[in-house]
């Protein structure tokens, strides 16, 4: 057999050690011969296959990003997408696709499934966001860059007596800014499930003023005020539909300005929470979802996903019954209010 492996969507700590696990046990235990689509589905509407033998993923389990390069794009957008990567398939003996990706990729993935594309998902994801599993390998290690960058804001916030607003990804969950804001003894956290009352917000910073301490104010990228929508520099749409966030933390920072006589700056951590070594959790959980998913390619357990639940990997189907998104829990978020302010 034949196999076809690409990673779509945001590049992510722990993409190269799926591919790793998926070649090293599909290749050692049952024999397949394996080929990567270059930048996710683009690959497979372009054409721009290459071999993938034990070889090439050496030495690849510590580094981040992904040898195979990625994109957004979805074959649903494009003239004829659905044939066109049927005929790639078919022009490279392909017989069998494992897809790393978030929920775009993976959405794209369920319908190329109903189409008869035998496929298995391996879901990705620095938000954590994917409904089903209870983590996705990059996670750790974006909530470890940003708890990092924390820490270190609390010294200077505290030398300077101001409040710095740190911006997180995480367009319509909170996971990242939850997990970091605690994590790093943040003031305020922000998250897109729950629109803030800006003049809370003000009211938590002037409490840490008046004991002689600097807030750190930490917002998901997607969080946005109960009288308003999200504030955006950018409002073009990638092919999924998706607007490209930005700006919630320059506008906090003006507000708190603005309404405390407060100096107020922001750090937008953006693409350095992808980037870099993935922690040990991420190389750990991405190596567990790529030898399952060899072994459901190996069982023609095709149109599923691997998930974790516990400390264990299952399969789930790919029927797209789930919701789109996994949210903070709303109870979650309450139970640290006593750190706010």
């Amino acid at each position: 057999m034949r196999v076809g492996v690409l990673t779509g969507g945001g590049d992510c700590p722990g993409l190269n050690a799926v591919i790793r696990s998926v070649v090293r046990k599909g290749v050692q235990e049952y024999g397949f011969d394996f080929v990567g689509l270059r930048d996710g589905w683009r690959g497979a509407l372009e054409g721009k296959v290459v071999p993938l033998a034990v070889s090439d993923v050496r030495g690849i389990l510590p580094r981040g990003g992904t040898i195979l390069g990625s994109s957004r794009t979805n074959p649903y957008k494009h003239e004829d997408g659905v044939q066109r990567v049927r005929d790639t398939l078919a022009e490279y003996r392909v017989d069998a696709l494992v897809v790393i990706g978030g929920e775009d990729t993976l959405g794209a993935a369920t319908e190329l499934s109903r189409e008869g594309i035998r496929l298995v998902g391996v879901p990705k994801t620095i938000d954590n966001d994917v409904v089903g599993t209870d983590y996705t390998f990059g996670f750790d290690t974006a909530v470890g860059i940003a708890t990092e960058a924390i820490d270190r804001l609390h010294t200077t916030a505290e030398s300077h007596m101001r409040t710095l607003v740190v911006e997180v990804m995480g367009r319509h969950s909170g996971w990242i800014a939850l997990h970091a804001g605690v994590a790093g003894g943040a003031n305020v956290i922000l998250i897109p499930e729950r629109p803030f009352d800006i003049d809370q917000v003000c009211a938590w910073v002037q409490s840490r003023f008046k004991i002689n301490y600097a807030p750190i104010v930490v917002a998901a990228e997607g969080a946005a005020p109960k009288e308003g929508q999200m504030v955006l520099k950018d409002r073009s749409l990638d092919e999924y539909g998706h607007v490209r966030l930005s700006g919630i933390g320059e506008w906090l920072a003006q507000e708190i300005a603005r309404r405390t006589g407060t100096d107020a700056r922001t750090t937008v951590l953006g693409h350095i929470q992808r980037g870099g070594t993935p922690s040990a959790f991420d190389r750990w959980l991405a190596t567990r979802f790529g030898l399952h998913a060899i072994d459901a390619v190996a069982q023609g357990d095709f149109g599923t996903m691997v998930a974790l639940r516990g400390t264990d990997v299952v399969l789930l189907p790919l029927d797209g019954s789930r919701p789109k998104t996994k949210l903070v829990d709303p109870s979650l978020y309450d139970e640290f209010e006593v750190f706010f302010g």
